[in-house]
């Protein structure tokens, strides 16, 4: 018995409706599942190229003698054995925790101050005022540095030049050590608060008003619903400008760089601008990658202990 074969005239009976709904359905979740993963292995890559890989790298040197060229010569643990023993690096790292004590509370209260000036129905200007507060945020730390030290600087700097100007007697902002880190701490504010400041207005806009009503209604004034209504109610938002701070401060390099140098002398100089010294323009870069990873471990005990502290509270 022969095959049967289509005339001429006969055409091919179309495909179903379901079969062209399962396959339009097939190409959409493909699409859905191949550009997610495109835009995912390029962060995964630029995470792995620019932060894992110099991290395994300062790792590895930690535990050599590298100066920069030449071969690397293991030396295990001598570099931190070393590290322990040396009072500049002490210093550094305790300058580091008095710059971040003293910059983190004045950053988060500027930040705040500055957000629930911006929320309140009584200001006027507020779009103007966001653009120009956050305009600092813009701008390189080594400008803010730059900025900072022509405003600050002993024999040239513009404050000073008004008090004399005054009949005032200059001020040597630059070769008194306190002063010197006012004015990094003023510096770093300045810069500091955009960005918080943002977080700080998104969180309070998100307060339900019939709280703050409620409150108000008890009988409690603007401070009293502040400090238990508005406080409470954005204490996540607070944990994380603190937590975010607390990290940037600690790694605060180029801004003061820029400012001071670490001066006078060396009464400034932080835990990073030590590392950057050792490793540059001493080439010693296994024993700054030794003082990066301990800088490192002291960022995560940092963060765990605020993590612990966030959850004990909430």
């Amino acid at each position: 018995m022969s095959n049967p074969t289509l005339s001429p005239t006969q055409t091919p009976a179309p495909p179903s409706p379901g079969a062209v709904r399962s396959k339009s359905q097939q190409k959409r979740r493909n699409r859905y599942i191949v550009a997610p993963l495109i835009l995912v292995s390029v962060n995964v890559v630029l995470f792995l190229l620019f932060f894992v890989w110099p991290g395994a790298l300062g790792l590895l040197y930690s535990f050599t003698d590298y100066r920069g060229v030449g071969k690397l010569n293991f030396i295990g643990l001598a570099n931190f054995q070393k590290l322990f023993g040396d009072g500049t690096f002490w210093a550094a790292l305790s300058r580091t925790f008095i710059y971040t004590i003293l910059s983190v509370p004045v950053i988060y209260a500027s930040s705040l101050g500055v957000a629930s000036l911006l929320v309140s129905k009584a200001v006027r200007g507020r779009t103007v005022a966001k653009i120009v507060i956050f305009l600092p945020w813009l701008i390189s730390p080594i400008v803010v540095g730059v900025i900072w030290r022509w405003l600050f600087g002993q024999d040239f700097g513009f404050v000073n030049f008004v008090i004399t100007g005054m009949g005032g007697n200059s001020v040597p902002w630059s070769s008194n050590g306190n002063l010197a880190l006012g004015v990094v701490i003023m510096a770093s504010a300045w810069a500091g608060t955009a960005f918080n400041m943002l977080l700080f207005i998104a969180a309070l806009k998100n307060i339900p008003e019939s709280l703050l009503e409620a409150a108000e209604l008890d009988g409690a004034n603007a401070w009293q619903r502040f400090r238990n209504v508005t406080l409470p109610a954005i204490a996540p938002t607070s944990f994380m400008v603190v937590l975010l701070s607390t990290i940037h401060a600690m790694k605060e390099f180029a801004m003061i760089q820029a400012l001071t140098n670490g001066g006078p002398g060396t009464e400034n100089t932080l835990i990073v601008q030590y590392i950057y010294k050792t490793g540059f323009e001493q080439s010693k870069v296994g024993y700054a990658s030794a003082a990066s990873m301990v800088l490192m471990v002291v960022l995560l005990i940092i963060a765990l202990i605020q993590l612990r502290f966030n959850r004990k509270k909430g």
